[in-house]
């Protein structure tokens, strides 16, 4: 399985901005996925996670109530919705999948597959 993420980009605080993650292999419909990302100089923390089905969702607190996330698994992509954006949300921005649905989206460990990133800027 390979990672795709994209939609990123400079936005001003406040603003919105949809990242996708699109992956190859029909097997991605069955894995749970997640969104974590890296600020400079930070570790890499857990935004948002997504069960294989759609039906159950998990979010850091930092993010919840502005971030959605949601998958479309006819066409092999998740998507993270970021509304009411702050400068603190200025990270690269990474999608992983969990090929064994372990049930542990905020660990990082559980993800087998991880795409290459995508910048969020947001300025103040």
């Amino acid at each position: 399985v390979q990672l795709q993420a994209s939609g990123g980009g400079l936005v001003q605080a406040g603003g919105s901005l949809r990242l996708s993650c699109a992956a190859s292999g029909r097997t991605f419909r069955s894995y749970a996925v997640g969104w974590f990302r890296q600020a400079p100089g930070k570790e890499r923390e857990f935004v948002t996670g997504i069960s294989w089905s759609g039906d159950i969702t998990s979010y850091a607190n930092s993010v919840k109530g502005r971030f959605t996330i949601s998958r479309d698994n006819a066409k092999n992509t998740v998507y993270l919705q970021m509304n009411s954006l702050r400068p603190e949300d200025t990270a690269v921005y990474y999608c992983a999948a969990d090929s064994q649905n372990k049930r542990r989206p905020s660990d990082y460990r559980s993800y087998d597959y991880w795409g290459q990133g995508t910048l969020v800027t947001v300025s103040s």
